[in-house]
């Protein structure tokens, strides 16, 4: 059987291209003709796979999402224009009014939100708890849960679940267990393996090749039986471990408008070809700088799964391999001490985003978190002197030099 990469790099078109071209084009067209009033029907009402409109699908996405389901082994894969929107659509899919999410306080700052915010704003509760303590997790499970969510490493904390055990524990409470995989691309981390059900992917990251574009996936391993589901049990009985999927690209992301554009479909194919590389590489140069970044007197912790000292590196090398990410964070001795270093940085950039061609820093409490209360970011465990880096693909002797220079 051929490799994911050599699958990805041969994924055939749906339809033979009228110019033979290597790279898919770009489709640049809001609506299709169709030959007949009775083929327009067929295609309007599902029983057909004939595009219609560019908000509900198009060609050029559709090759991108058929790419990831080459690598990933998927039973379908949706692309939208962010991982927020990717995450929104996924849980609209599966909550309801009445049903509670069980996560963790270690989320990305829009996505606590959207999970403590937004969704309580249209009744669906959502139980924060350790997700790295089993009994705890397990407690907050009870008939009206719809999912588990958690960040396979969260960002920034750098906590690691145990996959496995919360997996365990979904199956025995029949619920579906939805990661956000962001962290480390599905080249590396197969989901499935580890009983996600469904996976989130922020594909401006990684996949996107430079940070050029915007984009999410919610990749469905047609893993779970949603009979059990509070909201998908009636579908199911007709469209099985695919309900879910199928209330997705029927109902909830044709209704919120958020499907991937041409445009970016088409950059991002591009993207998955150097994924791998670009990825080894980053993870590398990451690993040499906070072995270095470690001795330095500056700095009071680094904290970096890859760190043999870290208190998930067993954990984390278990499931991700043994560089776990291109992302780490460190702390300085005070708030100050953070922005002077930010200040005084001459290559890497001061800028949000993770996983760039170009390494990138910030300080989480002020940027991200930068809008909640001092309580909530204690509570989410985001320090004051933690700065978090993102390492790209420049020399790791060049992004150590920078460091220094800016610690003086």
């Amino acid at each position: 059987m051929k490799s994911p990469i050599t699958q990805l790099l041969h994924t055939d078109y749906t339809k033979p291209d009228a110019y033979n071209a290597l790279s898919m084009p770009v489709y640049n067209s809001a609506a299709y003709e169709f030959e007949s009033a009775e083929q327009m029907e067929l295609a309007f009402t599902g029983k057909t796979a004939d595009f219609a409109y560019s908000r509900i699908s198009n060609p050029t996405v559709q090759y991108f999402e058929d790419r990831v389901k080459a690598i990933t082994g998927a039973a379908s894969v949706t692309a939208l224009n962010s991982g927020m929107a990717a995450i929104s659509n996924a849980i609209i899919t599966i909550a309801k009014s009445g049903s509670n999410i069980v996560t963790s306080r270690h989320l990305f700052g829009n996505t606590y939100s959207f999970f403590a915010s937004t969704l309580a704003a249209f009744g669906v509760e959502t139980r924060f708890c350790d997700l790295t303590n089993a009994d705890e997790t397990e407690a907050q499970i009870d008939e009206n849960t719809c999912a588990l969510f958690l960040e396979i490493i969260t960002n920034p904390q750098m906590e690691v679940a145990d996959l496995k055990v919360l997996s365990a524990i979904c199956k025995a409470k029949n619920i579906p267990l939805v990661a956000d995989t962001t962290i480390i691309p599905f080249t590396v981390f197969k989901a499935k393996d580890f009983g996600v059900d469904i996976e989130i992917v922020s594909s401006t990251k990684y996949i996107s090749g430079g940070a050029t574009s915007l984009g999410g996936l919610i990749v469905d391993y047609g893993t779970f039986d949603w009979l059990s589901s509070p909201k998908l049990h009636v579908l199911a009985k007709d469209s099985g471990n695919m309900a879910f999927t199928v209330k997705l690209k029927k109902e909830i992301h044709r209704n919120l408008g958020a499907y991937m554009t041409p445009q970016v479909a088409y950059m991002q194919t591009l993207g998955l070809e150097t994924m791998d590389l670009r990825y080894s590489k980053a993870t590398k140069t990451c690993f040499e700088l906070v072995t270095k970044l470690s001795e330095l007197p500056q700095i009071t912790s680094v904290n970096y799964n890859g760190l043999a000292t870290n208190k998930f590196h067993s954990l984390a090398v278990s499931q991700f391999g043994a560089t776990p990410g291109a992302m780490f964070t460190f702390n300085l001795a005070s708030r100050e001490a953070c922005f002077a270093f930010l200040n005084k940085l001459k290559l890497i950039k001061r800028a949000t985003n993770l996983f760039d061609n170009k390494s990138l820093a910030i300080h989480p409490a002020s940027t991200i978190y930068g809008n909640f209360t001092a309580e909530m970011r204690k509570a989410m465990n985001v320090s004051d002197c933690t700065i978090r880096i993102s390492v790209g693909l420049e020399d790791s002797a060049d992004l150590f030099e920078d460091f220094v220079q800016a610690l003086q």
